[in-house]
C-alpha cells in the first residue's frame, strides 16, 4: 500500500473517533424506537453512519476541487458533521454551501478564511450576525491542502462554541485533503501514462514507416490494387497508433492495428515472415492499455527478421482464461541474453533492441498492479515468448474511443 493510501486509512480512523460520540449520542435514540432490528451498540451505528456518509462524499472530492465537486461533497459533508452549515473554499472564493444562512453570511466567508489561507492553520471564531434567530454563532475554518500547499478551506457553522465541532472539523478537513491528494495523484498517474504514450509512439521506428511507404511504392506499377490495399492500411494504422484520445483500448482495436502492423511487415520481407494468429471472440471486448501489444509484435519481427537472415515465425495467441485474457506473442528469432533483459526491464539499460518493452512492462504494473507485469521467456538463439495477462474487469480501466472506422 502506498504512503498516501496508508495517510488515507489513518485519517478515516482518527476521523471516526472523533464522530464517533457525536453521531451515537444521535442514533442511540432512534434505535432504541425499533427494538426488533439488531443494529449493533450505538457506537458501532456511529461507525458504520460515518463510513456511509464518508464513501458518499469522496467520489466528488476524488475529481479535484471545482463548483460542482464541492457542492456535491458539501451536501455529504454536513451531515457527517451535525452542523447548521457548512462551506467550502478554494484560494479565490466560495465554492459551495450547504445549509441555511447564505444570504447573510456567504459575503464574509473569504475575510475569515483568508488567515487560514496564509497560515494554514484552523481557527473558530464568532460568527457576527445581526438576526437574533441565526442559528449561525460559531464557526470553525479548517484548511484544506495538497502538494501545492493550502488550496481552500472547510468552513462549518455551529449554533454555539464547541471543541468537539473544531476537532471534528478539522479532522474532515485532513481528511477532505486527503481526497484532494488522491486526485491529484489520479491526474498525475493520466498526466504519466500520456507521456509514456507519446514516448511510445516516438519508438515507432522512422525506418518502419519508410520502408512501408517504400514497399507500397514498389506496387504501385506492378500490383496496384495491392498497392491500394497496403496505402489503406497504413493509414489505418498510423491513425490509430497517433489518435489523440483515451488511454485505454478494446483489444479488438489493439489486434486490428497489429494484422495492419504485420501486413505492412510482410509487404517489405514477403515470404521470409510467417505469422499465425489465434484469437478467442469471447476476449475481444477487453479493455487494456493502449499500444499495449503492438511493440511487443514490433519487438518479435525486429528480433526474427531485422536481426536476422532466416526465416521469422511469428505467433499472437488471445485466450480466455476466466475472469482474465491470457495474450502471448511468440517469436523463433536471436531472442535476447536474460540479464540484458532484466536490466532493460529495470530501466537500468536502453537498447534498440528491447523497443517498447519497458514502458509496457511499467505501465501495466501502474493499471494493474506488480503481478501484472509482462512474463517474458527467452535465451540468445532461443527466440522469445512474451505473455500478459489482462483482467477482463478493473475499476477506472475502460475504453473510450469511438467506433472503429
Amino acid at each position: 500500500m502506498t504512503g498516501t493510501g496508508m495517510a488515507a486509512l489513518a485519517v478515516v480512523g482518527i476521523l471516526l473517533l472523533a464522530l464517533g460520540a457525536v453521531i451515537g449520542r444521535l442514533t442511540a435514540g432512534r434505535g432504541a424506537d425499533r427494538p426488533d432490528l439488531d443494529l449493533g451498540t450505538p457506537v458501532e451505528r456511529a461507525t458504520f453512519h460515518t463510513l456511509h456518509t464518508a464513501s458518499l462524499a469522496a467520489p466528488p472530492l476524488r475529481a479535484g476541487l471545482t463548483e460542482d465537486t464541492a457542492r456535491k461533497a458539501a451536501r455529504r459533508l454536513r451531515p457527517l458533521l451535525g452542523t447548521e452549515a457548512l462551506c467550502l473554499t478554494d484560494q479565490e472564493g466560495v465554492l459551495a454551501w450547504d445549509g441555511p444562512g447564505a444570504d447573510r453570511h456567504r459575503q464574509q466567508v473569504m475575510a475569515l478564511v483568508a488567515e487560514v489561507l496564509d497560515s494554514g492553520r484552523s481557527r473558530s471564531v464568532h460568527a457576527e450576525c445581526d438576526e437574533l434567530d441565526c442559528p449561525l454563532r460559531w464557526v470553525v475554518i479548517a484548511p484544506l491542502t495538497g502538494e501545492e500547499g493550502v488550496l481552500g478551506a472547510l468552513v462549518a457553522y455551529g449554533s454555539r462554541e464547541s471543541a468537539v465541532l473544531v476537532r471534528a472539523a478539522t479532522e474532515v478537513a485532513r481528511w477532505v485533503s486527503v481526497q484532494l491528494e488522491l486526485a491529484e495523484l489520479d491526474r498525475s498517474r493520466t498526466r504519466l501514462i500520456e507521456a509514456e504514450i507519446r514516448a511510445l509512439r516516438a519508438q515507432i521506428s522512422p525506418h518502419f514507416i519508410f520502408n512501408s511507404l517504400a514497399a507500397i511504392a514498389s506496387f504501385v506499377r506492378t500490383d496496384p490494387e495491392r498497392a491500394r490495399e497496403l496505402l489503406l492500411e497504413f493509414a489505418d494504422f498510423t491513425r490509430y497508433s497517433f489518435r489523440r484520445h483515451g488511454e485505454f483500448t478494446q483489444l479488438a482495436d489493439e489486434l486490428r492495428s497489429i494484422e495492419q502492423y504485420l501486413a505492412l511487415a510482410g509487404a517489405r520481407f514477403g515470404d521470409r515472415l510467417k505469422v499465425t494468429l489465434q484469437v478467442a471472440p469471447e476476449v475481444l471486448p477487453v479493455t487494456l492499455p493502449f499500444l499495449c501489444l503492438q511493440p511487443l509484435v514490433e519487438n518479435a519481427v525486429k528480433h526474427g527478421l531485422e536481426d536476422s537472415r532466416n526465416v521469422c515465425r511469428v505467433t499472437i495467441a488471445a485466450q480466455d482464461a476466466g475472469a482474465e485474457a491470457v495474450v502471448t506473442v511468440e517469436d523463433d528469432g536471436v531472442g535476447m541474453d536474460p540479464q540484458v533483459l532484466r536490466a532493460i526491464l529495470a530501466g537500468e539499460r536502453t537498447t534498440s533492441s528491447g523497443i517498447g518493452l519497458s514502458n509496457v512492462d511499467e505501465r501495466l504494473r501502474q493499471v494493474y498492479g506488480d503481478d501484472y507485469g509482462l512474463v517474458i521467456e527467452t535465451a540468445v538463439g532461443a527466440g522469445m515468448k512474451i505473455t500478459v495477462r489482462i483482467p477482463k474487469y478493473r475499476a477506472g480501466v475502460h475504453s473510450s474511443a469511438g467506433p472503429r472506422p
